[in-house]
């Protein structure tokens, strides 16, 4: 998996976004690496091992569903990261095992609202319209020192309420779910584009099981016609694509 830390003379570290298959993220960015829905074991898309995983800062839980809270006990604990999820999941988490020192605020998580700092990374927990086991579901967005913004929608369907969050934070790059189902199909997630307005957007969610869109091209067509201004770029799991702050990128 690539790494890029340096952005060059006078720019702020560049983020480097993995995609682990499913909605499993790795960013990395100025030494800090945050993973979201780290679903390894288990998930046929997955191109690591828990053990693969050494460095984890944060680690950011939309829901409690088990392809969601994946592996996230058992890299904790390896880690030391601090784990974020909404207040009834953080119990859960708990409850099976992970100690309260790795969760936000001692053990009580939090909630759908305002922005938390963890080192200079700054989280705003969002809205997202779907079910969880406990708790809320929920999605991210994510903000670097430096200002490179990245939004990761959970699993949700469209809401209206995400052109507020286009509005107030200025997406570099949105991670959407596309396979439909259980979340938006490509025809939302591209109508999403125009509430959300991100530079960027790249696809998750699809090819894991058979239920799910098994490709992303129908979504790359659809947002083509629905927002041609954003940049779509598909990732196979393992490959990265690399925000350097506000200026450009690049994928590899």
């Amino acid at each position: 998996m690539a790494t890029n830390t340096y952005a060059g003379p006078g720019q702020a570290p560049a983020v480097t976004i993995t995609w682990l298959g499913h909605a499993a993220f790795q960013l990395s960015s100025g030494g800090k690496t945050v993973l979201i829905d780290p679903w390894i074991t288990g998930n046929p898309a997955s191109p690591v091992s828990v053990e693969d995983i050494t460095k984890a800062d944060v680690i950011l839980v939309t829901h409690d569903h088990f392809d969601h809270v994946g592996d996230t006990i058992a890299i904790a604990k390896n880690t030391g990261a601090t784990v974020v999820a909404v207040y009834e999941t953080a119990g859960k988490l708990a409850a099976d095992g992970l100690p309260p020192e790795n969760i936000l605020f001692g053990g009580f998580g939090r909630n759908i609202g305002g922005a938390v700092d963890i080192d200079g990374i700054t989280h705003v927990m969002t809205a997202a319209i779907h079910s969880s086991a406990t708790g809320a579901p929920v999605g991210y967005i994510i903000t670097f020192p430096g200002g490179a913004t990245v939004y990761h929608a959970g699993d949700t369907g469209i809401f209206m309420d995400m052109q507020l969050y286009g509005r107030l934070y200025p997406i570099d790059v949105a991670l959407l779910p596309i396979g439909g189902g259980f979340t938006m199909d490509a025809l939302q997630a591209a109508e999403s584009l125009r509430l959300l307005r991100p530079a960027t957007a790249i696809p998750m969610h699809f090819g894991t099981f058979p239920m799910l869109a098994q490709n992303a091209d129908e979504f790359v067509t659809a947002a083509k016609k629905t927002a041609p201004e954003v940049e779509v770029i598909v990732l196979e799991p393992g490959a990265s694509h690399v925000l350097i702050g506000k200026a450009g990128d690049s994928t590899q």
